[in-house]
């Protein structure tokens, strides 16, 4: 059961400065010895050494050489799917208000594990987009969230029972314009079939060039960004044809279809999690159908994000979570699954906070510690360079931080 605070209070009490740390800026760099200084939500002291003279209401909290880093960014989850073995079954039968719990409830455990700031990838009815608008005036606790409200999907096409779907390039339009009227903040597109919807194959072109064309022109009219659920070729590249700002997934990249990503500079965002946690928990439950054909796509996924990095596709963390046994709150896994596919710890870390700030637009308030920026931070005990995997220990988190406020201290 989730217990806090109801609401977050405006400003914090006093300005902190946070000193003998190692400090990640969440652009490639580290500092030893390091000192943060914030007062209300933004960082206004940045060094290293003696820490600067302060008066007597700032408060001075030694960090005993634990790390501190930019609160982790996810590119995608699904904060009203709850990780269970098979999501989409009960979601049909959820009312509205309870599913907004329910995602509530996932957002407070993201929140809690550092991930500061999300961008929800679709939600039965839109419903996470009020969520957000909850979060963002105080009266609940979770992460940052940039809303994509429904998905676009065609008619029957994967993700419908939480999709809107919308048939040629003029209903793709309208679909658009309907989830921009709600206020969201990305538009997400359904290029391809997927793993999780009955009878669709993950290979198969769905929304066409045509259609997603005057979805994104729509969106990129209005000012948002757009992402693609994209995992067979064809479908890959329609979506870059049309003009998409990420690719998610990225099952079957080719050579063609990898430089006309770099040609576009369009980023992957490859969820490497996702088919992880389904073929780790194949025998809890998981329809057969969906265990059979992540265990099919699994090879060609890893291979193909090798493929993307090695190749200098620019990569930013996400994990889908809310699909099977993928965890609100385990976000993290994703950063070591990335050093398996050829980061480094280092870029990793950048792919989580600096790299998917840039990639959703943030990049001017969150993502790297900085001057200026907000201060969304995480402490963490040892150091996540040597042991990627002790950013997945919520008891070596000591502190995290959003927008100047600690939402978790055990300093």
């Amino acid at each position: 059961m989730v217990r806090h605070k109801k609401t977050l209070p405006k400003e914090p009490d006093m300005p902190f400065l946070f000193h003998n740390a190692q400090i990640i800026n969440g652009k490639g760099d580290i500092f030893s010895n390091g000192y943060v200084g914030v007062e209300g939500n933004l960082i206004t002291e940045l060094g290293t050494g003696p820490i600067p003279q302060k008066g007597p209401n700032w408060e001075r909290i030694d960090l005993q050489g634990r790390t501190l880093m930019p609160g982790i960014i996810d590119c995608h989850v699904h904060l009203c799917l709850d990780g269970s073995a098979d999501p989409f079954l009960s979601l049909p039968q959820i009312p509205d208000p309870l599913l907004v719990l329910k995602a509530y409830q996932s957002a407070y455990l993201t929140l809690q594990a550092g991930v500061t700031t999300v961008r929800d990838m679709g939600a039965k009815n839109g419903v996470v987009t009020h969520l957000r608008n909850a979060v963002n005036s105080g009266i609940l606790m979770g992460p940052r969230i940039l809303s994509s409200g429904q998905c676009i999907c065609m008619t029957g096409g994967h993700g419908w029972s939480m999709g809107c779907e919308a048939d040629g390039p003029d209903g793709v339009r309208k679909a658009v314009r309907e989830q921009l009227k709600t206020g969201v903040d990305n538009v997400k597109f359904m290029a391809t079939g997927g793993v999780l919807t009955p009878g669709v194959d993950p290979g198969s072109s769905q929304l066409s060039y045509a259609e997603m064309k005057a979805g994104i022109e729509e969106a990129h009219n209005a000012g948002r960004i757009t992402g693609a659920h994209a995992q067979g070729t064809g479908g890959i590249k329609n979506a870059i044809n049309a003009g998409i700002d990420t690719i998610e997934h990225g099952v079957f990249l080719d050579d063609e279809t990898i430089q006309m990503m770099l040609d576009r500079k369009i980023v992957l965002v490859p969820t490497i999690a996702a088919p992880y946690f389904i073929i780790q928990g194949c025998n809890k439950g998981i329809p057969a159908s969906v265990s059979e054909k992540a265990k099919s796509v699994d090879g060609s996924h890893l291979n193909s994000a090798k493929k993307a990095f090695a190749a200098g596709v620019t990569i930013a963390m996400g994990t889908d979570a809310g699909t099977p046994f993928n965890l609100h709150g385990a976000n993290a896994k994703e950063l070591e699954l990335l050093t398996e596919i050829g980061l480094s710890p280092m870029q990793a870390i950048t792919a989580a906070t600096g790299i998917a700030s840039r990639t959703l637009g943030l990049d001017k308030k969150v993502g790297v510690i900085e001057k200026g920026k907000i201060a969304d931070l995480l402490a963490v005990t040892g150091d996540p360079l040597k042991d990627i995997t002790l950013l997945q220990d919520q008891a070596r988190l000591a502190m995290v931080m959003k927008e100047g406020i600690f939402v978790k201290k055990v300093l």
